[in-house]
């Protein structure tokens, strides 16, 4: 019942995520409201619902998830904590997910912080950014652990053996930054089972020097939003310029198959959204403007981090590090 285009787009991407990729789905809303969209796609029998009359809008915080226990986020992780579901998708109000699932779902045993892990399309593999949102003030020990997420992440997510670890700040020196970002650096340094290649900075996101990306949730989050808007306005710019002249649209036609590639890979709706770590379940928040194919590989990717045992793995991580990096 989320997004800037719920229902319809999120009931469409859920057909496809069952007939195209074999992904078993269930709807969470107004049963009447959601059987009318699924009878667009003559999908009533594929799909089953699970009654859910309130929904978060999208311009509600925090603080609507607590004064509706009963929305359709909050009965999606219900069903995952009883166990009739393996992970939740939404792409509502990501405030309401994150706090939804921290109270429903709840952090994994020493986990302090979850965090919103998203992925970079960079070369020649995605890069994963944390935190992208979810911890505006973070504290050192917190950044550290954010690296073990992000770990966690890279290996199961994306099949990366060893991903390499950077820390967001404001220089390539140890000794640059604030003091979050400096203590954060001495102890990602000295930490074990995290291999470290320092600081990275804002220019270095989409340059895959590193796989995962560590920060603070309010530094991510603006760097992840300056991201998307440099993308928009730049494929902006790129079609008026092609438009300008017969040549321009005719050097267009001919690299017709090469933008499209890139398009495709620099388009926030191929990876599937962003997914809230550090839960004792699987949370992928697809972008709000999510249309049927974003929130189809959304299904795709929640479906594949649970059956991979992203959850198990975070915990081992977590088991594994020494307890002056968990504040205990």
């Amino acid at each position: 019942m989320g997004g800037d285009n719920a229902p319809a787009e999120i009931v469409a991407g859920a057909v496809q995520a069952v007939r195209e990729r074999g992904v078993p789905v269930v709807l969470v809303g107004q049963p009447r409201v959601l059987q009318q969209a699924l009878a667009a796609h003559d999908a009533g029998a594929e799909i089953p619902i699970v009654r859910a009359e309130e929904a978060l809008a999208m311009d509600e915080g925090a603080l609507a998830s607590l004064r509706r226990p009963k929305s359709s986020i909050a009965v999606a992780c219900h069903l995952v904590r009883r166990g009739d579901a393996a992970a939740v998708v939404s792409a509502g109000s990501t405030a309401g997910a994150v706090t939804t699932g921290r109270l429903r779902l709840r952090a994994q045993q020493g986990v302090l912080r979850p965090a919103i892990a998203v992925t970079l399309p960079t070369r020649p593999r995605p890069t994963v950014l944390l935190d992208a949102g979810a911890t505006a003030d973070a504290k050192p020990e917190m950044l550290v652990q954010f690296a073990h997420l992000g770990i966690a992440y890279a290996e199961v997510g994306l099949g990366i053996a060893q991903p390499r670890v950077g820390l967001l700040t404001i220089g390539s020196e140890a000794e640059k930054g604030n003091k979050v970002a400096k203590r954060a650096h001495e102890l990602i340094a000295a930490a074990p089972g995290i291999d470290f290649a320092g600081n990275v900075e804002g220019h270095d996101l989409l340059t895959g020097k590193v796989d995962v990306v560590v920060s603070d949730g309010f530094t991510g989050n603006v760097a992840l939003k300056t991201l998307e808007g440099t993308v928009r306005y730049t494929f902006g710019q790129f079609r008026e310029a092609i438009g300008e002249s017969p040549l321009a649209r005719l050097g267009g036609l001919l690299q017709r198959g090469r933008l499209r590639e890139l398009a495709d890979r620099l388009d926030p709706e191929a990876y599937g959204g962003a997914v809230l770590l550090g839960l004792t379940g699987t949370l992928v928040i697809a972008h709000g403007s999510s249309h049927a194919r974003g929130i189809a590989a959304a299904c795709d990717l929640a479906a594949r981090l649970s059956a991979q045992g992203i959850v198990a793995r975070i915990g081992d991580r977590i088991a594994a590090a020494p307890k002056s990096h968990r504040l205990w």
